[in-house]
């Protein structure tokens, strides 16, 4: 029975990774900390803590896995470089999942991307667009990020050279470099994600909606799951599922 312990627990997600793990047979949840909760308390009672809370409270709570030697999923996004990095020197201490999106469809969406910048090469313009509900507060989504760092990657660019980020006024025509990423917020919308290779006479688009956070809550414990049994290192959910 792997134990899990959930950051952020009175929130979306956390309420959402408690509903699901019952239908999760060798999964139990141990425990739940929100603000103003100590970790410490109940970290012990648990393989693994799942960590839904605020990008702010994640370095906290990877440097508590180390002192108490558990495996670590993290789902927060929106993290500063000085934030990242402190959540990184821990990499060689425990195991640690790190996906910007748990859901299996947009781990397979990733998957598409790659491949498909690789197959249509340099003369296709690229272009994301995502949309969330209106109470997301950071843009553009973690999973847009991972999206342009996908296909930075696969152009040998460097992201923070070709990135877009909306546009506006007399920006003159569109490089064949830049990669352009757009956030629109607005209603309910658990997230929509399209990707789209646009060259003179053809246009490819990849899209992937949610429309129920079971998706990233299932995936979340997947990750669970898969985690505690690993060596100290940094996965995502393509190791998890194996599309490496």
């Amino acid at each position: 029975m792997t134990k899990i312990i959930i950051t952020g627990s009175k929130g979306r997600m956390g309420q959402m990774l408690q509903a699901c793990a019952a239908s999760h047979p060798g999964l139990q949840i141990t425990g739940g900390v929100d603000q103003g909760d100590d970790l410490g308390k109940v970290i012990g009672n648990g393989d693994v803590v799942v960590d839904f809370s605020l990008h702010s409270a994640t370095p906290g709570i990877a440097e508590l896995c180390v002192k108490h030697r558990k495996a670590l999923v993290i789902g927060t996004t929106g993290h500063s470089d000085a934030e990242r990095a402190a959540i990184l020197k821990h990499k060689s201490a425990i195991p640690m999942v790190w996906a910007s999106n748990y859901s299996t469809g947009v781990n397979t969406l990733f998957w598409l991307t790659r491949k498909a910048a690789e197959i249509l090469g340099p003369g296709f313009d690229l272009e994301i667009i995502e949309m969330h509900h209106r109470m997301k507060k950071d843009a553009p989504s973690g999973t847009a990020k991972t999206l342009a760092e996908i296909l930075a990657e696969v152009r040998k660019q460097q992201l923070d050279q070709v990135a877009r980020y909306g546009r506006t006024g007399i920006v003159g025509e569109r490089t064949s470099v830049e990669i352009g990423i757009h956030a629109v917020r607005g209603g309910d919308v658990v997230g929509d994600h399209t990707v789209i290779f646009a060259a003179p006479g053809e246009r490819v688009e990849l899209t992937h909606k949610a429309s129920s956070r079971d998706t990233f809550a299932n995936g979340a414990l997947r990750a669970a799951a898969w985690v505690v049994k690993q060596k100290p290192g940094l996965y995502d959910m393509q190791d998890v599922l194996g599309l490496r």
